[in-house]
């Protein structure tokens, strides 16, 4: 590490994301150290959310804003830690960055055909497709549950689970719907997924 790349990370104050990828779910703020400096400044932008892990422990969640990270704002962090005596030193903490905008245009079908039973043909084979949309609803339980530590999640990581458990879901309503097939496609509104 060079004398630069020192004074780089002790100049950098101001944390944010921008996305051109569009299909980045999450992407960490990485800094050497993983230091924060007490009030650096966090830029959240509209269709962001930033998730503050603060040793291993989901500590707080920004919404879309200009924030300056000090213990008046991070009421959480502030019990964590009991930082309500000014203390002013850099904190080891990890900020995410996750993507709250819809994913839209994904698509999904059967891979092999579904088996059911119809009253005139007897059994048949359907084969079904489609798009769906997505979109993270809650940052902190998406963080916890699905991304864990990586440090960026992309859509191609949780499309291939989505998609198996739309057509798990689709091929459990067709079987017990008890449409006939010849019925099936001026009845889709009466499938239950």
């Amino acid at each position: 590490m060079g004398i630069f790349d020192f004074l780089a990370g002790e100049f950098i104050d101001v944390i944010h994301w921008t996305d051109d990828t569009r299909d980045t779910m999450v992407w960490r703020f990485e800094r050497e150290g993983h230091e924060i400096k007490y009030g650096a400044k966090l830029t959240v932008r509209e269709g962001q959310a930033a998730v503050f892990v603060h040793e291993g422990q989901l500590a707080d969640v920004f919404t879309p804003g200009l924030y300056m990270l000090e213990t008046n704002n991070m009421p959480v962090m502030t019990t964590l830690q009991h930082w309500d005596h000014a203390f002013q030193s850099p904190f080891k903490s990890e900020i995410y960055f996750v993507n709250t905008t819809r994913f839209s245009d994904l698509k999904w079908g059967t891979k092999n055909p579904i088996i059911c039973r119809d009253p005139e043909f007897g059994p048949v084979r359907l084969r079904a497709f489609g798009t769906y949309t997505i979109r993270v609803g809650d940052p902190a339980r998406f963080l916890s549950e699905i991304v864990g530590t990586d440090g960026e999640f992309t859509m191609d990581e949780i499309s291939f689970q989505i998609r198996n458990i739309i057509v798990q879901e689709f091929s459990r309503a067709i079987a017990g719907s008890g449409i006939p097939v010849l019925d099936m496609a001026a009845n889709t509104r009466d499938l239950r997924v």
